[in-house]
């Protein structure tokens, strides 16, 4: 296991575990709930007046009202748009890769291209100045292939974990119809969590039999799992998608009043330490990022630098953005707000983070962008907000 991944689930390795009762949740779901209409207004307010000042000065604004699109919560979107976007995942696992053999030589199909990008970005774009913004990046250019190379007409949804938390294994996202994202794993009595046991089990832990992604090859990693796949994890590895999806974990971490206790931080440094680190009541310990991640378990979902390899990925990502958006639009000097170094905890030692700095997602596509480019969702190469239904 490398440093950097040990140097990371130490700083999830608190021991207390979050504290909250039915009403507190439903209070900080309501909390929320105001806050995502606050900064929904405010995006909106910011999109009319960048589209007058582009007006003003003879310019075509990118973004419009009129071409505003909405990503919204998986379980909100209606069956044959969910059925869509799973589509969709599957063109993409069906694509030829674009990654060199000299780069990955296990890497089979244009999907495993992103799970190249993260494995190569993760010492950068975790605990680092760059997670939330690089995020951000990947999930779009992720989006634009579905969109350009497989005819998708829609935006990639979000998981709502919190309104899921007391059972994710029977949501729409994990029930395993053919509406779903496919399944939990079968269930492996008396089996250990992930890390050895230091993730609490959830209710499957065997290979992914429903929905979907039934039939699905993951061909990276492991890495961050024991043992480690030929060339270190980026040689050719096929095997079955496995999960271990449970309520544990997520009614720890990624519950509503968790949620709130990172909602309610004032600077960046102190919001983006609380996604990724938890490690105090009512947070739970391992924030919700980890908790995320956590609940789908699993391999390649368990696997710290492999975890795209489960198409669950993106929408669990898709939330840290929209809390993210969310978060940014409570204030306006918070939407080019960032903190932190180029590395992973700051190892090994290196600079902070700055609004001019290039990132780009690799083999995955895109052009090479820079952070100040992806601090808006209505501006640069954006036009999209985040809604429980287009409607909202």
């Amino acid at each position: 296991m490398r440093l950097e991944l040990l140097l990371h689930l130490l700083a999830l390795g608190a021991t207390v575990l979050a504290a909250w009762t039915p009403a507190q949740e439903s209070d900080a779901a309501k909390q929320l709930d105001v806050m995502a209409q606050k900064a929904l207004n405010a995006t909106l307010a910011l999109l009319d007046s960048d589209v007058a000042a582009a007006k003003a000065a003879g310019l075509t604004p990118n973004c419009t009202r009129e071409k505003l699109r909405y990503r919204i919560e998986f379980g909100s979107m209606a069956k044959e748009d969910r059925k869509a976007y799973t589509s969709a995942v599957l063109c993409l696992q069906s694509k030829p890769g674009l990654t060199p053999k000299s780069v990955s030589d296990g890497a089979r199909s244009r999907f495993d291209d992103f799970v190249v990008t993260h494995i190569y970005q993760t010492p950068y774009v975790h605990n680092s100045g760059t997670f939330l913004g690089w995020h951000r990046w990947y999930l779009w250019v992720y989006e634009t292939a579905l969109r350009s190379e497989c005819n998708y007409t829609g935006l990639i949804p979000y998981w709502d974990w919190s309104k899921y938390a007391p059972s994710p294994q029977t949501s729409p996202l994990f029930n395993g119809d053919e509406y779903s994202i496919s399944g939990n794993g079968k269930l492996i009595a008396n089996h250990a969590g992930a890390m050895g046991g230091f993730i609490p089990a959830g209710l499957g832990g065997g290979c992914v039999e429903t929905g979907p992604f039934k039939n699905m090859t993951v061909n990276l990693g492991p890495i961050g799992m024991q043992p480690v796949g030929p060339s270190n994890g980026l040689g050719y590895n096929p095997r079955c998608l496995k999960r271990d999806v449970g309520p544990t974990v997520a009614t720890q971490n990624t519950n509503y009043t968790s949620v709130m206790a990172v909602m309610k931080m004032t600077t960046i440094a102190n919001f983006q330490d609380l996604v990724q680190s938890g490690g105090a009541a009512p947070n739970g310990p391992m924030g919700i990022h980890g908790g995320g991640h956590y609940t789908i378990s699993g391999d390649p979902g368990g696997d710290f630098y492999v975890s795209p390899g489960d198409p669950a990925f993106y929408l669990h990502h898709g939330q840290i953005d929209r809390l993210w958006t969310i978060w940014q639009m409570q204030d306006s000097t918070r939407q080019y707000a960032i903190a932190g170094t180029n590395t992973m905890n700051n190892y090994p030692p290196s600079a902070n983070t700055q609004l001019t700095d290039v990132m780009n997602a690799g083999y995955a596509g895109g052009p090479n962008v820079t952070v100040h480019d992806v601090l808006s969702t209505v501006r640069g190469s954006f036009c999209f907000v985040y809604s429980r239904s287009p409607l909202s």
